[in-house]
């Protein structure tokens, strides 16, 4: 096995389960995350997101999708765990599906959340 194919404990899973990924979970050998939507739209936007992310990195999550919500599952086959290729491709699943430009204060303004018409991801609030 290579490095990149090393299979973390579960305490070390845990541990890594922090900061920008504290919204993902370790559940029956999977790393998983839940992302909810405002309906259909939001939930074809993100399963495409996850789509090209995993196409691009060769790692592909296994996903549940539904009218209002999508969940990504994520485990190294080869390996038969967790490795640092379902860490990093969760970083960057992370980092597109919950990016909102206009918090960033640049010349984006991103989707207005105040309008229902809109909206169509339910961000997640840090957890504390």
């Amino acid at each position: 096995m290579t490095q990149t194919e090393q299979v973390f404990s579960d305490d070390e899973i845990a541990a890594r389960l922090t900061g920008t990924l504290q919204h993902w979970y370790l559940e029956d050998g999977w790393l998983r995350r839940k992302y909810k939507t405002e309906g259909w739209k939001g939930t074809l936007m993100v399963v495409n997101a996850v789509g090209h992310l995993a196409e691009a990195a060769w790692h592909h999550p296994d996903l549940t999708v539904s009218y209002a919500f999508v969940v990504v599952k994520l485990k190294t086959h080869t390996a038969k765990g967790i490795t640092a290729k379902d860490f990093a491709l969760a970083s960057k699943i992370e980092e597109v599906i919950q990016w909102q430009p206009g918090k960033e204060g640049g010349p984006l303004e991103g989707t207005p959340s105040d309008d229902q018409r809109f909206r169509y991801i339910k961000y997640d609030a840090p957890k504390s």
